[in-house]
Formats: structure tokens, sequence, C-alpha cells
């Protein structure tokens, strides 16, 4: 995708692992969880709603 391989994902891991510390880690991911979950439910509706928007008649 990016050209990143195992062992640079491995390494980019590593330097989050070091400076955020294992306890912050879960906390993290829990809220990029989120981010992720609140943009594809905002996309989502976006994609919906022209569908639910009356035409204008002329």
């Amino acid at each position: 995708m990016f050209g990143v391989g195992g062992q640079e994902l491995l390494l980019i891991l590593v330097i989050i692992l070091l400076l955020f510390g294992a306890k912050k880690l879960p906390e993290l991911a829990r809220g990029l969880g989120k981010g992720m979950k609140e943009f594809t439910k905002a996309r989502n509706e976006t994609e919906e709603e022209p569908e639910e928007r009356p035409k204008k008649e002329k």
C-alpha cells in the first residue's frame, strides 16, 4: 500500500511504544477506533443524504 514492509511496521510500533508507554497504548487505540467509527458514520450519512432530499419541481 505505502511500501511499508514488516520490518518497517515493527520499527514504527516499537517507536510508538517507547514514546507513549504500554499503559497509554490501549487508550490511544480506543480513541482511534472511536474516531474511525464516527468518520464512517458521517461518511455514510452524507452518501445517503442526496437520496432523501425531495427533488424540486420547476
